[in-house]
């Protein structure tokens, strides 16, 4: 039997056998350094579970958000809580670490004394679609790892948790930030939950949280699975206990599996077109944006066609702020007051605009935003 040997500059040798070749040929490879990669460090198209984890997606812009009392964005997907408002802003960042273009920022802005009920987070929820796989809720559950890379003002324990839609199973973590204004990396593994619900479909499958100060009330030992209702781990910093203080993540990775492997870059176009699913926005910081068209129905209400790039996660809701104009077929620009009505689903919608007066019933009409980015058209159905 003849062989083919091939040889790295390593000691040992791979031999393949094969006995349509004769003799034996030798195929050197040049040194390499690190591990040989596999499936496992190959992305392959969804191996990372979190959407936008590098933070460049932001397609509500690259403001500050302020939250009161509510889940609110900035980078897309990755939401702040805070039960008043005043406690943190939070936006899009440039500063980041190697091998990455942005992050996501929170800043305390003011000195706040966490009361035992308060919460203070960052927040990502995974559609259930997209960790049906994990098999959580069953004797199959999965194993995950999630990894990123945080950088804060301030160092110490800080803490976070796995949650689920019906927040009443929970993961509590901690990982420590060693040294102030230095990018660390930082890996969790969690041993999936055989109990509680987990969604598989359209709604939120699992929420990962960070805590940026947390009351005792939603507070517990971490290293676990506990039932309840928990967002921080005992003892955790509470950043915003310090006025100035700040706190930047990015390259947020979970995949299946106890290792972490290197962050998994995708396109752009797909990132932006996966962010979509949950939020859709056309503005005017280009110039004039055209947004649909279709027709008036009477002197007051225009019915536009509104196709929407990718299917949504659920039918959306629209909004639209700044200056949106109907277009006639004499190209006069009428301004629109109102969205009246929503006749849609999640692939578009034909949706009923408001103006004060001035349309034609039966005629044609486009719509388009004003110039700049104060004025848009959006739809969310985010979880």
């Amino acid at each position: 039997m003849s062989s083919i040997v091939i040889q790295g500059d390593t000691s040992g040798s791979i031999t393949v056998e094969a006995p349509s070749v004769a003799g034996t040929h030798t195929l050197t490879l040049p040194k390499a350094t690190g591990n040989i990669a596999t499936d496992a460090t190959v992305g392959l198209g969804m191996k990372n579970r979190i959407i936008n984890g590098d933070m460049r997606i932001a397609q509500r812009g690259t403001g500050t958000v302020n939250p009161n009392g509510a889940y609110v964005y900035s980078v897309d997907r990755t939401a702040v809580y805070t039960p008043t408002s005043g406690i943190i802003t939070a936006g899009q960042s440039t500063t980041s670490p190697d091998n990455f273009t942005h992050s996501f920022l929170v800043t305390s802005t003011t000195t706040t004394s966490v009361g035992a009920g308060d919460i203070n987070i960052i927040s990502h929820r995974i559609e259930g679609n997209n960790i049906a796989d994990l098999g959580w809720g069953t004797s199959a559950a999965k194993t995950v790892t999630l990894s990123f890379w945080v950088r804060s003002s301030l160092t110490g324990t800080f803490g976070g948790a796995f949650k689920n839609n019906a927040y009443n199973r929970n993961y509590l973590f901690e990982y420590t930030i060693s040294s102030a204004n230095t990018w660390e990396k930082k890996t969790i593994t969690v041993t999936g939950d055989t109990t509680g619900t987990w969604n598989t479909d359209n709604n939120s499958g699992i929420q990962i949280v960070w805590s940026l100060g947390t009351g005792s009330t939603y507070s517990t030992t971490a290293g676990s699975w506990v039932a309840g209702q928990y967002f921080n781990a005992t003892g955790s910093v509470n950043l915003v206990a310090t006025s100035g203080a700040t706190f930047y993540i990015t390259g947020v990775q979970l995949e299946k599996g106890e290792n972490a492997t290197p962050f998994e870059n995708r396109m752009y176009s797909q990132e932006l077109a996966m962010c979509q699913r949950y939020f859709y926005k056309v503005d005017g910081s280009n110039g004039l944006s055209t947004i649909g068209a279709g027709m008036s129905v009477s002197t007051t209400d225009g019915r536009i066609a509104v196709q929407y790039p990718v299917k949504m996660r659920a039918s959306p809701t629209t909004t639209f702020g700044g200056t949106l104009y109907l277009i006639n077929t004499v190209g006069s620009g009428i301004v629109v007051t109102s969205i009246a009505a929503n006749y849609g689903g999640a692939q578009g919608a034909m949706i009923s605009f408001g103006v004060a007066s001035g349309l034609t019933a039966g005629a044609g009409q486009v719509l388009f935003t004003d110039s700049g980015a104060s004025n848009y058209f959006q739809a969310s159905a985010e979880l």
